[in-house]
Order: C-alpha cells, then structure tokens, then sequence
C-alpha cells in the first residue's frame, strides 16, 4: 500500500453495507521501522471497505477523530500506534455514541491493551475479528481537562516517565538506556519524595513527602507496573493508590510488590481509596502522566468524567479477571 500523506485518505470509502465506516489512523513514529509496513500488508487483505490515514505530528489522530465524529455517521477507528495515540483518539471521541474507538498495538507499550491478557497482540492484530466485534462503553479519567482511559501518576515513577523522553533525545542512548538514566537521576540523584497536599475521600495528606500517587481506570502503566489488579474500565469507579514517603531501601524492596497489585500487605506504607475523584497540589510544579503523556502543574483534580468512550474488541477477548466484560454485539453487514 502506498504510504499517503497525513491529509490524504484512502481511495476506499470506508463504508460497510450496514452503514458504519472503519477508519484507520497510523501513526507512522510508533513501534519499530518494519510495523507501518507489515500493517498496511494486513490492511490490504480485509474484506471490507476501509479508510487510512497518516499522523504526522502531534494531535493528528485526535484531529482525525473529531472529523470523524462531526459528521454524525456511525464510524469504528482504530488507534494504530502505542498508548499516545489511543490517548488522542480517545480525547476526539469521548461522549459521542456513534464513534466507537480501538488499539491496534503497533506501539512499544500499549498497557491499556494488557487488559486484554497476555495475547493481546495476536487478539488486537486480527483485524477481521476486531471489526465485527463487541463494544462496552469505558469510563475514562478527567485530568485537569485532558481525558485519559488507563492510568493517572504522580511522583517518582511520573518524573521518570517524563525525564525518559529527555534522553532518548541523546543520539547515542538506547531507549532501556534512556530508562535506565531516568531512573537513576529521580530515584538516586533527586531523591524519591517530594511534599504533596493530597485529598481523597476522607484521606487528608496535608503538605508532607509522599513518593507517588496513581489513579487506575485501566490496570497497567509503566511497561510492567499493575499496582491494583482487579481495577475495571467500566465499573464507575477510580483506584487510588498513596504511597508514603520510603527510603531507597524500602523503595527497591516495595517497587516489585507495588508493581504486581500487592499493596494491601503495606497498609502502614500505601493508602488505597476507591471512588470518583481525588486532587492534589504543591507548592512546586507536579509532573503527572496521563496515559504517557505528560503534564505539568502545581495543582490537579483527577475524576471520573461524564463523558464516556465506545471500545470495541475481538469476540471472545476478556477484560474483567476471571470472567467477561458485559458488551453490544456487531456485525458489518453480511461481510462476515
């Protein structure tokens, strides 16, 4: 297929017979070299009509969403990319009934997706399957505006996150090297803890050190962290997470418990609260992470939005643990 310019789209008109038009974003940045290339292989192999486009900078794929939802037709897109450019995609189609959105992972990351089990990859890059599946309306997070479907940090594994993108700008630093530079300036040069006025529920952490904050609608972040493991996407409700201001020793010692869900065996280090809504402030600018992307801020309220989003996966895909996620059938036509 030949690769089209972010403006242009495919010569298909992308419209299944029963009315509702697939539209495919590529984010062209994402992944390795050879993933654009082994898409569009797939792509032209489909059985029904399609459209394609091309980001090309930031804010292409919430763009092309919003273009999408504007004309009011029944339309499935597909985020092909990592966590950022589902974040965009989610950001354009938030609160309209008619869009229904979806990852196909050709991202690094994808941690939304690890709902999903292990083999999301395969699950999400059957893209017959994918078109005729199920959809569930998600809940998604409000950020001081910015709508996230995953996760909210704050603190040191934010700072990280942040600084990561920093030195993969140095020509000669690997992206695990770029980590592993991030990770030793906040953890071993900054220091782990920073003052943090937190309120959640009846919790009240008035201006002391506290390592971190996340907030789970979805399950995982950070390429291998799952701090609460039965957080749902759909089920109303925000997982909080406080951990307590550590030192390095306790850090190294409860990084890997945090990461796999175990925090209730450290009430005394991480105080948990599940609800619709937390804010927290500083004297200092916060770097908080929504979906991997970054922003920057003395003061934040996070909460369940309003608004919710359409997301559609393969039959048979479970994102509920030890069971299945309530869904709206589909089918395009009698294409399938």
């Amino acid at each position: 297929m030949e690769r089209m310019p972010a403006a242009r789209r495919a010569e298909r008109n992308g419209v299944c017979e029963n009315g509702v038009r697939h539209l495919f974003i590529i984010n062209p940045a994402a992944g390795k070299k050879n993933t654009t290339a082994q898409l569009e292989a797939l792509l032209e192999k489909l059985s029904f009509p399609h459209e394609v486009v091309y980001t090309t900078g930031e804010g292409d794929a919430q763009r092309f969403t919003e273009e999408a939802a504007r004309t009011g037709e029944p339309v499935r897109v597909y985020a092909c990319g990592g966590d950022g450019t589902l974040n965009e995609v989610v950001n354009g189609a938030a609160g309209h009934s008619h869009v229904a959105i979806t990852n196909v992972p050709k991202g690094t990351g994808n941690d939304f997706l690890k709902i999903f089990g292990p083999d999301y990859r395969a699950l999400f890059y059957n893209l017959e399957a994918l078109s005729a599946g199920p959809e569930t309306p998600f809940d998604l997070i409000d950020c001081n505006g910015k709508l996230g479907i995953d996760v909210v940090c704050a603190g040191v594994d934010a700072r990280i996150a942040a600084d990561v993108h920093r030195y993969k700008d140095w020509w000669f630093v690997s992206g695990i090297g770029a980590y592993i530079l991030s990770l030793l300036e906040n953890v071993f040069l900054r220091g782990i803890a920073r003052p943090i006025t937190v309120h959640m529920g009846e919790i009240r952490w008035e201006d002391k050190p506290a390592s971190l904050l996340c907030i789970c609608n979805g399950r995982h972040y950070g390429g291998g962290f799952m701090p609460v493991g039965d957080a749902m996407p759909d089920d109303g409700i925000l997982d909080m997470l406080l951990v307590r201001k550590v030192g390095l020793f306790t850090f190294l010692r409860l990084v890997g418990k945090y990461a796999k869900g175990l925090y209730k065996e450290y009430p005394e280090l991480i105080q948990d609260y599940h609800g619709a809504a937390v804010s927290f402030s500083a004297k200092e600018l916060i770097t908080v992470v929504v979906d991997g992307e970054v922003m920057r801020d003395t003061a934040f309220t996070v909460r369940l939005s309003e608004k919710k989003v359409n997301f559609f996966y393969p039959a048979g895909a479970v994102y509920r643990p030890g069971g299945t996620g309530a869904a709206v059938s589909f089918s395009c036509g009698t294409l399938f």
